[in-house]
């Protein structure tokens, strides 16, 4: 690939990686193991994207005072169970290897842990194909994660990247926003979390339905790139 190739981030849950119940079968072990209301299946696939300790705080209404115990029973379930019940969502794993393998510069911005991004991320086998994996802070029930949010963990991943011409991939608001918030378009893709119509009203500038589709998108940002650098005028000047 050319200089002018587009680097991309991708979000993990719901865009790379299907969490297929291990998520949320966690959340609501460790809830019932507090004798805490477990919230229904649509609440508890909303908490799937956004920062678990705010998930559990005003989804599932669970007090501050145990918002570090629900997280850490929660962690130990999806450690030994989760990621086993996770795969990667039809075509990824290709997707993924093929730009790595053509040079194209792809990156990971996660509100998960960014150790945990990198073991699920490792139990899948694709890990190495990404040159930066960034997520939220290990300590989840700190209220001062470092880096703050969406848009502070593509922030980092634009850092490491040292670029501010990238593409994000995600299926969530949370994703668009955080993209938004360092000047980057966001492509949506429909095999997530989101629910109908959150991806358009938050402002993603694409909604894909394959695989295929998101290539053939990322494609058209290379080809518009492309483009714009070949109107510049090449008089010597820079």
């Amino acid at each position: 690939m050319t200089q002018s190739t587009v680097p991309v981030i991708f979000d993990l849950d719901g865009t790379l990686v299907d969490p297929a119940g291990g998520i949320t079968d966690g959340i609501s072990a460790a809830l019932s193991e507090l004798g805490l209301r477990v919230p229904a299946q649509a609440q508890l696939d909303a908490m799937i994207g956004p920062k678990l300790s705010d998930s559990l705080l005003n989804v599932a209404g669970v007090p501050a005072e145990l918002l570090g115990q629900v997280i850490g029973l929660y962690r130990t379930y999806y450690r030994e169970t989760g990621i086993a019940q996770s795969r990667l969502y039809p075509g990824i794993r290709e997707l993924v290897e093929d730009y790595a393998a053509a040079g194209r510069p792809i990156a990971v911005a996660t509100q998960k842990p960014e150790g945990l991004a990198r073991t699920v991320l490792e139990h899948h086998g694709i890990a190495a194909s990404f040159l930066f994996i960034r997520g939220s802070a290990d300590d989840e029930a700190a209220h001062a994660a470092v880096p703050p949010g969406k848009s502070g963990i593509v922030a980092a991943a634009l850092a490491d990247l040292r670029t501010q011409h990238a593409v994000m991939v995600g299926d969530r608001a949370q994703d668009v926003a955080g993209a938004m918030a360092n000047g980057l378009d966001c492509i949506g893709v429909s095999w997530g979390f989101a629910p109908h119509g959150e991806l358009d009203e938050a402002g993603a500038v694409a909604i894909v339905h394959t695989t295929a589709g998101l290539v053939a998108a990322i494609d058209a940002m290379d080809e518009v790139r492309n483009s714009a650098l070949s109107e510049v005028p090449d008089d010597g000047t820079v």
